[in-house]
């Protein structure tokens, strides 16, 4: 089973936005070299939590600080943009790491409605375009031919090479599913969005109506959940509370920096939020390196997923660089099975 990142440019309270991008781009550095197989990064906008608002630059700054991981966009929101843009953007990321780029998808607008009003006038349209402007997006990457009599068909995306983006669907509901299933391309479900509701029947209706393509024969999918690892299952539910805190209040509509562990501690909270913090500890994979692994393995079988990506939230730094560490040795991924090993000796 593939191991891989996603990574959101959270930003934490004291801290220079510009720094929690410049963090993005080494976590993907160290990930590489942990043995990770791709690296994603996510769309949000007009968002206090979540910094990262433009995956195409974010990921050209990172195809060019690494060799050898994929590098990718968890997702592009398709409906806020014209097809052929995103198409000659991708077709720039393929110039610069030839063979090294996701492109995925999403058809949700990652912000409020006031805010996909202001990206695209015509927000309200878009989406139902989703299908078309993802088959019109297909051919201009590979150079493909549009339908016959698109007003469009005699437009190219440039630059051309010898490679294409791989694309993906992204979802958290079944949408996604049946649209990845149609066009033949592999998809991924954000498990850790909205704690595994609708994955499994996503992800087992993605797979009885995929068509095969000359490009995915096989379908192919993914699943994207929030993993923390610490050395004991006390340090990592320590870890864990911001970003548990964080849950609380987004889903009473407040969007708020990430916060100390010891802030996070230290706040009351009634019986009604401490059991929905306990629940948001059970639904995501905190503790152990080898418990979580099994447990990440375990979920992978249940729903027949190839791939894991990795989402992990921490106040420190340095906590979510050992966090895929950790995990990496726990998955024995090349570099971080030997830093695993070290470790245990020392």
């Amino acid at each position: 089973m593939r191991l891989s990142v996603l990574d959101q440019s959270v930003a934490v309270a004291g801290r220079p936005h510009g720094q929690t991008i410049r963090d993005t781009i080494a976590l993907a550095q160290y990930c590489e070299r942990l043995g990770y197989g791709r690296f994603w990064v996510s769309e949000h906008h007009s968002n206090e939590t979540i910094v990262g608002t433009a995956p195409e630059i974010l990921m050209a700054a990172i195809a060019q600080a690494t060799d050898r991981i994929r590098v990718g966009s968890a997702g592009v929101m398709l409906p806020h943009y014209s097809p052929f843009k995103v198409a000659e953007q991708f077709r720039v990321l393929d110039a610069i790491a030839p063979g090294r780029i996701d492109l995925g998808l999403g058809r949700a607008p990652g912000s409020d409605g006031r805010t996909a009003f202001a990206l695209n006038p015509l927000a309200n349209e878009r989406p139902a375009m989703f299908p078309n402007d993802v088959r019109d997006l297909m051919c201009w990457l590979s150079g493909e031919p549009l339908p016959e009599g698109h007003r469009f068909g005699s437009i190219k995306a440039y630059p051309a090479g010898e490679t294409v983006p791989e694309v993906w669907v992204l979802g958290s509901s079944d949408y996604g599913a049946q649209v990845a299933a149609y066009f033949g391309l592999p998809y991924a479900f954000a498990w850790f969005f909205s704690d595994g509701a609708m994955g499994a029947h996503a992800m087992r209706l993605y797979r009885e109506h995929f068509k095969a393509s000359e490009r995915q024969p096989e379908p192919r999918s993914a699943l994207c959940v929030f993993a923390l690892t610490a050395a004991t299952e006390e340090e990592a539910d320590y870890h864990f509370m911001p970003r548990a805190r964080f849950r609380l209040y987004r889903d009473q509509g407040l969007f708020l920096p990430l916060v100390s562990p010891e802030e996070a501690m230290a706040a009351s909270y009634s019986e009604e939020e401490k059991a929905r913090l306990a629940h948001y500890k059970d639904a995501a994979f905190v503790g152990m390196p080898d418990k979580v692994a099994e447990r990440i393995e375990a979920l992978a079988r249940d729903v027949a997923a190839d791939e894991m990506a990795i989402v992990t939230w921490a106040h420190d730094e340095g906590v979510r660089h050992e966090s895929y560490r950790l995990l990496a040795g726990a998955f024995g991924l090349g570099q971080g099975r030997e830093e695993g090993k070290a470790a245990a000796a020392e």
